[in-house]
């Protein structure tokens, strides 16, 4: 996986371990990056402008990352934490690096996804996230109904974001919380909304029906940890 950009490497040195190599730009002007590297005994190799555009479109601002692929956790790494979003199959990774980025600012730590039709942790993920995703865990499940139904015998209440449910201002919300965001096109998959305790709404007053995927949980995951 290549991630790139000064932001991302400050946020990802801390484990510098998984960096497997470091591509500078022969004009790339932070020295301490490079002291770094060669201090940690990184490999990397200087080239020009034009190879670092040909490995990548985006903004590298001099600098590419070859890392180590995500390593996911399990539903055991959870621990003793008391609220965590689950994602069906959410499919951009643009709303998963966003709603990584919320749940590290409001103090979730953890996120659930299914192993099969879902988008996974990519170099795209990490950079909308911005240095979030060293922070939360990225949970992978082989079958999400599974999952529900152990976080009930954990004494977890689960929430489900969807169109006819309660109105979110309305609930008052339990110690413990699982909060399920539908995917993009489809929402809520029939079985997962079938095992959801309770349906929660956010009103719509304009003409629009529905929110970004990562908007919506961004307000409901804000309101469940007010509580």
């Amino acid at each position: 996986m290549r991630v790139y950009g000064k932001n991302v490497f400050n946020e990802v040195k801390d484990n510098y371990n998984k960096i497997i190599k470091v591509y500078l730009s022969n004009t790339f002007k932070d020295e301490s990056v490079l002291e770094f590297v060669k201090e940690n005994n990184i490999p990397y190799e200087i080239c020009d402008n034009k190879k670092l555009d040909h490995m990548e479109k985006g903004l590298h601002q001099g600098i590419i990352i070859e890392m180590k692929d995500y390593e996911y956790y399990s539903l055991a790494d959870l621990g003793d934490e008391d609220t965590v979003v689950i994602l069906d199959h959410l499919e951009d990774p643009h709303n998963l690096g966003a709603i990584i980025r919320t749940c590290e600012a409001s103090g979730i730590k953890s996120i659930i996804i299914p192993k099969d039709r879902s988008v996974r942790v990519t170099a795209t993920v990490m950079k909308t996230s911005a240095g979030a995703l060293e922070h939360v865990k990225v949970i992978m499940v082989n079958n999400l109904v599974n999952c529900i139904k152990d976080l009930k015998k954990q004494n977890f209440f689960v929430y489900a974001a969807d169109m006819d449910g309660t109105n979110y201002k309305e609930e008052t919300y339990p110690k413990k919380v699982a909060l399920i965001i539908g995917s993009e096109g489809f929402g809520l998959s029939r079985l997962v909304k079938d095992n959801t305790d309770i349906v929660l709404s956010i009103p719509m007053r304009g003409r629009v029906n529905s929110l970004n995927a990562s908007v919506a949980a961004a307000l409901l995951i804000y309101e469940i940890m007010d509580r």
